[in-house]
């Protein structure tokens, strides 16, 4: 068995562990490409949904910069579901007027229950979506201009 040089085995050792750190460098870079590349799931955001509508004081609505009542834009929504157009998910954020109250869940819980969209809403930085309580609203029926029973159960999303 021959025998090599202290200084040979030394630079050997050396290359070894360099060719072994290097191996384990670039097998963490190709992990981190693959899960870099993989689809995470993302928390929508307001390009996501169809209809964006900000909350104003005393229970009305911001659609397009227009300032509506529950009532107009309830026929906003009936004009939109007479032409085919009705959207499939509103986003109800907090303007910088007013935060979004219990009246403007209300609101768009009897929406959700009378044309059939869902409604997400921003609260505290969480999107939330709003459960209409069916037998609830039923029961009650009021006109959409009373403040009336709570229709809605809240969940996060």
């Amino acid at each position: 068995m021959p025998r090599f040089s202290t200084c040979l085995t030394h630079t050997l050792a050396v290359l070894m562990l360099g060719s072994a750190l290097l191996l384990s460098a670039c097998q963490c870079g190709c992990k981190k490409c693959h899960t870099d590349m993989l689809v995470k799931p993302e928390t929508p955001s307001a390009a996501h949904f169809d209809v964006t509508l900000k909350a104003r004081s005393s229970g009305q609505f911001e659609l397009d910069g227009a300032v509506l009542s529950a009532a107009d834009l309830s026929s906003h929504f009936a004009y939109q579901k007479e032409i085919g157009q009705l959207p499939k998910t509103v986003l109800l954020l907090p303007s910088d007027v007013s935060n979004i109250s219990k009246q403007h869940l209300q609101y768009m819980a009897r929406m959700m229950l009378d044309y059939g969209f869902l409604v997400y809403y921003k609260d505290h930085h969480t999107l939330k979506k709003i459960h209409p309580i069916q037998g609830k609203a039923q029961a009650t029926r009021q006109p959409i201009r009373s403040a009336g029973q709570p229709w809605l159960a809240i969940s996060s999303k």
